[in-house]
């Protein structure tokens, strides 16, 4: 199967993830994916992903905006904002960037950051 555009990727990644539909999230992850994002150990397998966004992510709701994609081969960069809820109902606004490697039409490795002050 030929991998999507860069933009449909993003774009069917984050209709899953927005859209709450975790029984869909092999179809954007590999088997053997690895998650990184500040605050967590990284998420190693799509298990375990699976059960970071089921039962430990401190998003109830929302939505991801995309601003910018750009890929070369198998990588692809998506930068946005994402606006939602917290679990306690905390409004959430937080610019973010992903850097993506794909296998073939899935995610294998994904490093997520976000625009704060840290150092």
């Amino acid at each position: 199967m030929a991998p999507p555009s860069a933009e449909a990727f993003v774009t069917g990644l984050f209709g899953v993830i927005d859209g709450r539909r975790w029984e869909e999230l092999g179809r954007v992850f590999t088997d053997d994916c690895t998650y990184q994002r500040p605050g967590y150990a990284p998420f190693v397998g799509l298990r375990r992903v699976e059960r970071f966004y089921r039962e430990e992510r401190l998003i109830a709701s929302g939505r991801h905006e995309v601003h910018q994609v750009v890929a070369e081969g198998s990588s692809i960069v998506c930068r946005g904002r994402f606006r939602g809820l917290s679990r306690t109902g905390v409004p959430l606004d937080e610019g973010f960037c992903d850097l993506y490697s794909l296998a073939g039409d899935r995610i294998r490795t994904r490093h997520t950051y976000f625009f704060r002050a840290a150092i």
